[in-house]
């Protein structure tokens, strides 16, 4: 069955939404009250789940979704792959009598045992050990996946090893909820707040992507195996009109749009923003902010129903970071804040003094979280893609810095002796004394889009996050980093007998020393770059720089501190991004080659065949007309032909040589440093010819074709 495309002029969105998710009004319907109350104590933390528990939501859970037509059910997780993975299972169980029955039952719910001998390990196991277990995430709701095919239960699950190592995005992040969770309650409890019992980190992620015709997709080799174009002249045209963004959206585009929202809206998907983004054929979807874990589950939902609509459209959904030259490149903004299950955003300025204190405290734990591991925030953020973006004059720079705006850095000089509070407010006093501070606005700034990390009115926005990798590392990396200052500030706290001058001297303090992170200005000049060197901060330029600060001795002391990743779960994720990095480059090197020696040199050769037979028949006709700029042309080509022939011949070599090297951080410089050089030459060549070649005989589709002509 096809899935169902609801006409909103008929069926209003409120009779739909969430149709297809075993929701918490769901859940409410269909559960006993007893069970029901017991599993929200279960989702809260405050209670073990027993079987008796998961026996009567698989019951439940099992109807809801033969009631919609599912015969299958599935444990959905998130391998070091970046993608997601399943194993489906029928609620078939044969009879006696030779026919069947429809059950599910509660262990089926809580754990399944997919084969992880073929999912990427680094070194946790061997391949013969193949027991790997999902665990079901009871926080995070199951929902029903149609397709064609039919109607599937999807059951949102953790991933880990026979001995309990995780092989997965989401179980690191919650262990990364849980670190933060603990140590912000408490500070809070040490403040005097006794309502809270639970702090949930929250995330809004906006998701970038290009759309492409599918024919013209398929005709080129580099989109289809490596997401990014490896060959293009830039069109006559780019984004330099400025006439894209927030554009009238094309009527095909807007008919996809309609679709997605709808699939997005029926999974209980709160798709809020779509928009024409800065490149042509660019366009960004951002949804509402939920819990990390579940936000990171639509997030992977949103990118995957994306291609699949794309699809029934003859569209195709590209989410590589940079799959064009010359024009921006996509990513994914991560919409980071700490709320409690008792109401407070404890990044929200507030309205009164009590909530402001607390908010400066929160903030300025942020700050020093994010100048201390700045390091490992950026390798949260690296991948191949990200690579080709990240400093160039469209995305923030590979330098960690903090926006704040003018007027929270004003009174956090204030506090800390360096300024006068009409800097910082018009009125009222700025001491953490007894006047404590004035009431903020909720929006203290102008947004800044050259910043990483950029506070924007209550939250923070996490802005070098790459559009095609799961948001959970980045939010591992937050999450655990806060929750280590949030740690030593509850040490201070707990034994101050005066916190009103306790929290007054952790702000003027942190503040004071970790302000170098602090930067308003614009991050695209080479001014900052200049002047972020002076203040100490790294500039990690690639991702294979990067990714060795995951078992750096200040990363492997984090997380174990905190039970997010054992050391040895560091050293296999290292192993593993590595290992992808290698085999990316080395694909694209790959598909450069076959493109370059089967596609563009036989194609320019047929064209210089063309123009020395015009020039020889021109000859042959009147031996007094002038052809030398025929022969000029080709002379040009050839020159052109043969640099793309040495640099392919120069890249095989270059291929050749890194896979030889002695281990696997090696190979990655390798490839990084000598072989990617090799293909941006061989680029070179290909992108000089395309322009001296006549349209009708280059081999596969242009930039013209490929962003203007959706």
């Amino acid at each position: 069955m096809a899935p169902v495309n609801f006409n909103l002029a008929e069926t209003p969105l409120t009779e739909f939404y969430g149709i297809n998710a075993f929701s918490d009004s769901v859940m409410r319907e269909r559960l006993p009250k007893s069970i029901y109350k017991a599993l929200k104590k279960v989702q809260e933390g405050e209670a073990k789940l027993t079987l008796e528990v998961a026996e009567v939501v698989a019951n439940a859970m099992k109807d809801w979704a033969i009631e919609r037509g599912a015969s299958h059910y599935t444990h959905w997780f998130q391998p070091l792959t970046g993608l997601t993975a399943e194993k489906h299972d029928s609620f078939i169980s044969p009879t006696s009598d030779g026919k069947v029955m429809m059950e599910f039952s509660g262990k089926e719910l809580i754990q399944g045992e997919p084969d992880a001998s073929s999912f990427p390990s680094g070194g946790l196991r061997a391949t013969f050990e193949a027991r790997g277990y999902t665990a079901w995430d009871t926080t995070s709701p199951a929902f029903l996946r149609e397709d064609s095919t039919g109607v599937t239960l999807v059951i949102p699950t953790g991933f880990v090893s026979y001995h309990g190592e995780a092989l997965d995005k989401k179980v690191p992040l919650l262990r990364s909820m849980d670190a933060i969770n603990k140590q912000a309650v408490r500070v809070l409890k040490a403040l005097g707040n006794t309502s809270t019992t639970r702090v949930i980190t929250t995330v809004g992620p906006e998701q970038e992507y290009f759309l492409v015709d599918k024919e013209l997709y398929l005709q080129r080799p580099d989109l289809v195996l490596c997401g990014r174009t490896l060959f293009g002249a830039s069109a006559p045209k780019g984004q330099e009109m400025e006439d894209h963004y927030f554009g009238t959206i094309k009527e095909r585009v807007s008919n996809y749009m309609r679709e997605l929202n709808i699939e997005l809206w029926k999974l209980g998907i709160s798709a809020k923003t779509q928009h024409n983004e800065v490149a042509p054929s660019q366009f960004e979807l951002a949804t509402i902010y939920s819990t990390s874990n579940v936000a990171c589950d639509t997030n992977q939902l949103v990118m995957d129903t994306m291609k699949k609509v794309a699809e029934r459209h003859g569209l195709v959904c590209l989410l590589h970071e940079k799959p064009y030259a010359g024009i921006n490149g996509s990513g994914k903004h991560n919409n980071w804040s700490m709320g409690t299950d008792d109401g407070m955003n404890l990044l929200e300025p507030g309205d009164n003094p009590q909530e402001n204190a607390q908010f400066m405290l929160f903030l300025v734990a942020t700050i020093k979280a994010v100048d201390t591991y700045a390091k490992l925030l950026r390798m949260s953020a690296a991948n191949s893609g990200n690579d080709h973006r990240l400093g160039a004059n469209e995305a923030p720079p590979a330098v960690i810095s903090i926006f704040l705006g003018e007027q929270l850095e004003s009174i956090l000089e204030v506090i800390a002796g360096n300024g006068s509070s009409s800097a910082a407010s018009g009125k009222g006093k700025l001491e953490l004394g007894a006047s404590m501070l004035p009431t903020l606005p909720k929006d203290l700034t102008d947004r800044n889009r050259t910043s990483p990390f950029a506070f924007t009115g209550n939250k923070f926005e996490f802005r070098m996050v790459a559009s095609s990798e799961s948001i959970a590392g980045p939010n591992v990396v937050l999450n655990t980093a806060v929750a280590e200052i949030l740690s030593s500030f509850a040490d201070i706290l707990e034994k101050a007998p005066d916190k009103i001058a306790a929290i007054g001297k952790i702000v003027k303090e942190t503040w004071s020393a970790h302000k170098r992170i602090v930067f308003n200005g614009n991050g695209y000049s080479e001014e900052w770059l200049a002047e972020a060197e002076k203040r100490g901060l790294p500039n990690i330029k690639s991702t294979v720089e990067a990714i060795p600060e995951l078992i750096s001795p200040e990363s492997v002391e984090l997380f174990e501190k905190h039970h997010v990743l054992k050391k040895h779960e560091l050293h296999s994720r290292y192993e593993i991004y590595l290992e992808k990095y290698i085999k990316q480059i080395n694909i694209e090197a790959g598909t450069m080659l076959k493109m370059a020696e089967r596609m563009i040199f036989p194609a320019v050769s047929d064209y210089m065949k063309k123009l020395s037979d015009t020039v020889v028949s021109i000859k042959a006709a009147d031996p007094g007309i002038d052809v030398s700029t025929q022969i000029g042309q080709l002379k040009t080509i050839s020159e052109k032909l043969a640099g793309l022939k040495n640099s392919a011949q120069k890249l095989h070599t270059a291929v050749e040589k890194a896979h030889e090297a002695k281990d696997v951080f090696a190979a990655a410089k390798a490839f990084k440093f000598d072989v990617f050089p090799v293909m941006d030459e061989l680029r070179s060549y290909g992108d000089a010819l395309e322009v001296l070649v006549d349209d009708s005989s280059w081999p596969f589709p242009t930039y013209y074709e490929l962003l203007f002509l959706l």
